[in-house]
């Protein structure tokens, strides 16, 4: 390979890269607010954080599996943006200690809620891709006090290529 065409070949897979970039992990901390709208779009979600900033989110459910989540101070200045529906964040809250409220301030709107009478539990729904290959649900389950008692996970039936035509 001569060296013009590894130029053009470096180039060309530098520029896919960048292209598969999500628009929120190029926005840098102390940006804005209207300006982050600006590039996200009106955001679907809004929640008051105990610093008195506030929350943003961008969620793609119901069927979709990422939630962007932007922080801003009290000022309206960027703190931090990332996309929530993932494992690590997930895992962050605690048994016995998070409630509804930090569920969905922390996640946004579940795509689905139940309720089973027997274990006296509700459960939130949030559809995730595990590992970005794996079509995840992550289970909240509340007592009556609505205080989160269980988590789980399970592979998203409607992925599920051994069930197509099911749903």
């Amino acid at each position: 390979m001569n060296n013009r065409t590894a130029r053009v070949l470096f180039f060309a897979l530098t520029s896919a890269l960048v292209g598969c970039a999500q628009p929120y992990q190029q926005l840098q901390s102390g940006t804005d607010q209207s300006t982050v709208i600006a590039r996200l779009g009106p955001p679907k979600e809004t929640y008051s954080l105990p610093n008195g900033g506030k929350r943003l989110m961008w969620p793609t459910q119901p069927m979709g599996t990422t939630t962007t989540a932007a922080d801003f101070d009290a000022s309206g200045k960027m703190v931090s943006v990332r996309q929530v529906l993932q494992e690590s964040e997930f895992y962050r809250a605690e048994v016995g200690k998070w409630t509804r409220d930090d569920v969905l301030v922390n996640f946004g709107r579940p795509f689905e809620t139940s309720y089973f009478p027997l274990m006296k539990r509700e459960v939130w729904s949030y559809r995730y891709q595990e590992s970005n290959v794996f079509y995840m649900i992550f289970n909240f389950y509340f007592d009556d006090q609505g205080i989160v008692r269980q988590t789980q996970k399970s592979p998203d039936p409607m992925r599920d290529p051994s069930r197509r035509g099911m749903f």
